[in-house]
């Protein structure tokens, strides 16, 4: 895979590594008796709570801006909100009327500036774009940003680096900056291994988009995943899905949450959109060396025991 393949050459992700190392935690790979066969990337160990630090540091520290909007689902806005208070940067966060009360919460605790607008993840993001243009913030989308993918990559230089003979890497995939990475970064390795992606059933937008050989926009999604609920594939995103992408499957809410139970019996505590890579792994039956993505784990609890604990420094 080649920049001319992607747009974004895969060594952007080993740049992204060397930029954000300071800002981020290397977070390991779990094993559990009640997960047989199976490693956990623990991305809910990340500090915020989940992946999105990774693409925010690396667009932040590479762009340098005053300010910057976001649309977010919530995971991405808490990770800008975080770096943007600790690089002092102004920070406004644009959410769909569906996103969690709980997110919103944390991301008005770290500093930030939450709008709220109707309509799903779609409206969402054409108002920050607005916005970001109306003040002359930099806009920085929670996917679709060759920054943000390339950071979010750094997921994938990880795992290969801890376990370079994996046969599987499974992703949950909300706008697919994650999905992405892993494909550069197993491309910047030479990795031959498979990746598969994981879609909340209602909102299958890359498969859909695959199989029609273009872009698709599904309706909003009332996925219990909800930081999975994109609508539209993403200009930067959907070509490197297109050339590297081994399957996308989809999952419905009861696997998710089955998938979350089981996590949470392993001491995991993952939310909803963090198990999805469960559930699609679990669906698929996959055998050999298999990762599965704990994206993220910010439940409503778990974010109330960061807010009363900040010493936690999560």
């Amino acid at each position: 895979m080649t920049a001319a393949d992607t747009g974004i050459a895969p060594a952007a992700v080993q740049e992204a590594a060397d930029r954000i190392t300071p800002h981020v935690r290397r977070t390991p790979l779990l094993r559990h008796d009640v997960l047989p066969g199976l490693l956990v990337k623990a991305e809910h160990l990340q500090r915020s709570g989940s992946f999105k630090l990774r693409g925010a540091a690396n667009a932040l520290l590479a762009l340098g801006p005053d300010e910057v909007v976001a649309g977010s689902s919530g995971n991405h806005g808490i990770a800008v909100a975080t770096l943007g208070r600790a690089l002092g940067v102004r920070v406004t966060v644009v959410m769909a009327s569906g996103a969690a009360e709980a997110k919103e919460a944390a991301v008005r605790a770290l500093g930030g500036r939450v709008v709220r607008v109707p309509g799903g993840v779609a409206d969402r993001d054409r108002h920050a774009r607005d916005l970001a243009a109306r003040t002359g913030a930099a806009l920085l989308p929670s996917s679709d940003h060759e920054l943000v993918v390339a950071g979010q990559g750094t997921v994938g230089l990880e795992l290969l680096g801890d376990a370079p003979d994996l046969d599987a890497i499974v992703v949950p995939v909300g706008g697919g900056g994650l999905l992405a990475g892993v494909c550069l970064a197993a491309a910047h390795l030479g990795s031959g291994v498979r990746i598969i992606g994981v879609e909340p059933d209602g909102a299958r937008r890359y498969a859909l988009s695959l199989a029609a050989g273009r872009p698709v926009e599904v309706p909003p999604s009332d996925s219990v995943a909800d930081g999975l609920r994109g609508q539209r594939p993403g200009e930067v995103v959907l070509p490197i899905v297109r050339h590297r992408v081994d399957e996308l499957t989809g999952v419905g809410d009861r696997a998710v949450l089955r998938a979350m139970a089981l996590l949470h019996r392993a001491g995991i505590p993952a939310e909803p959109s963090g198990a999805a890579a469960l559930a699609g792994a679990l669906r698929l039956g996959l055998s050999g060396r298999v990762a599965v993505v704990v994206s993220g784990g910010n439940s409503a609890a778990a974010l109330a025991a960061a807010r009363s604990a900040p010493a936690a420094g999560r």
